[in-house]
């Protein structure tokens, strides 16, 4: 019998490298860590430790304390360590003092942001895309590109003057790259443009929200379709659209792509085109995880996003999902007992100062179920309004 050898891939480890600024509290870093957790978990790496430290402002040199820095730097090397990854962007001259200090690949947020969209893109329109915000995200650190592979040659000849031409030969040929990935997404912004008109005169809603809010789910339940479901960050990058009737009124639904902190601009500026279903839409159901501890903030990021690609004053139907994890914590400091879910009921969560937050509002369930005949018939007559505005001859109809 022949030997049999390990053939599968080692996992890679993290550490997580996280800056306290300003009035943040020590408990909204722990909660930006978990995210950044998420996202190492998603890009398929394994995080073994995670580093904070409070500074009124980033090291212009290597963005944490001196003594910070000796500590991870001891850390790495003791546990052989793969990648260091950073909850904020580096500046080049960050990254290229980091990479000398660590020996390791570095990563800061929106390089890692960047490599789990560039796995995840499956249509040619977001992988355009990704490979457009990648390169605009590329072009000032290319001078750290030169010094990462300077050593690792190791020879002479890569320095000085030869480098630097270099340098500039790579930026004109990105400048190049970026400029043909522009004419490609019009191309294809063109044709999607086209598919939008094409039709017809029929209602569209579309599903935003923070990334893992269970908008697919959503999206399953109501188009009583199979759209990919997964409990990771960034399961659906391609714009999906299904066609969905209640009662007697179809409608056009898109699930987008999910929103996060911090997400890099480039990311944003590139994948507006994919948002113009948002842009479009008649009506969006924001879907928001009230379990979530911070589902404020993520409703804040959301509505920030909205602004910025010109969708925030579209009629919103605010959804939230998952009441059956939902806990509540009194914020009387006195009071130290823990509400549960089964103390709130449905009703309850209706009187909350959560059915506030929005004009529409409205719990649900969608893993469970719950609720969800009502969303229907919330978003039926949300619906009904717009067609017989647009097409008061309709009227009739309903």
């Amino acid at each position: 019998m022949g030997n049999y050898y390990e053939t599968a891939p080692v996992q890679e480890t993290a550490v997580l490298v996280g800056l306290i600024q300003g009035n943040v509290t020590e408990e909204k870093v722990k909660e930006y860590m978990e995210e950044l957790a998420f996202l190492a978990m998603t890009a398929g790496l394994e995080t073994k430790k995670r580093f904070t430290q409070r500074l009124n402002k980033p090291d212009p040199k290597t963005f944490m304390g001196s003594g910070k820095i000796k500590e991870i730097d001891e850390y790495i090397k003791e546990h052989n360590i793969d990648v260091v990854i950073f909850d904020d962007d580096l500046s080049p001259s960050q990254l290229r003092n980091l990479e000398k200090i660590f020996e390791k690949k570095i990563y800061d947020r929106s390089l890692l942001i960047l490599d789990i969209f560039q796995a995840r893109a499956q249509t040619a329109q977001a992988k355009t895309q990704v490979e457009l915000a990648r390169y605009q995200y590329l072009l000032p650190r290319l001078t750290n590109m030169w010094t990462h592979l300077e050593r690792q040659r190791g020879g002479t000849g890569t320095r000085g003057g030869a480098g630097e031409k270099e340098i500039e030969t790579d930026r004109r040929q990105i400048r190049d790259k970026i400029s043909l990935l522009k004419k490609q997404l019009k191309e294809i912004d063109k044709q999607m443009a086209t598919q939008r008109k094409s039709r017809g005169r029929l209602i569209r809603v579309a599903l935003v929200g923070y990334t893992n809010v269970g908008k697919s789910t959503v999206m399953n339940l109501l188009s009583k379709s199979e759209v990919l479901a997964e409990n990771k960050l960034f399961a659906t990058l391609d714009t999906t659209v299904r066609k969905v009737v209640i009662e007697n009124l179809p409608l056009l639904m898109s699930d987008t792509v999910g929103f996060i902190r911090k997400l890099p601009h480039s990311l944003v500026e590139s994948f507006k085109s994919t948002l113009d279903e948002v842009r479009e839409a008649d009506i969006l159901l924001h879907i928001v995880d009230i379990s979530h501890g911070e589902f404020e903030d993520h409703i804040n990021v959301v509505n920030e996003t909205l602004t910025e690609i010109g969708a925030r004053d579209k009629p919103i139907i605010l959804v939230f999902n998952k009441i059956d994890a939902y806990t509540y914590v009194k914020k009387d400091e006195d009071d130290l007992t823990e509400i549960t879910r089964e103390n709130w009921s449905l009703e309850d969560l209706k009187g909350s100062w959560m059915s506030k937050m929005g004009e529409d509002c409205i719990f649900i369930s969608a893993t469970k179920k719950e609720n969800i005949n009502e969303l229907r018939d919330l978003l039926y007559e949300r619906a009904k309004a717009v067609h017989i505005t647009r097409y008061p001859y309709d009227k009739l109809l309903y």
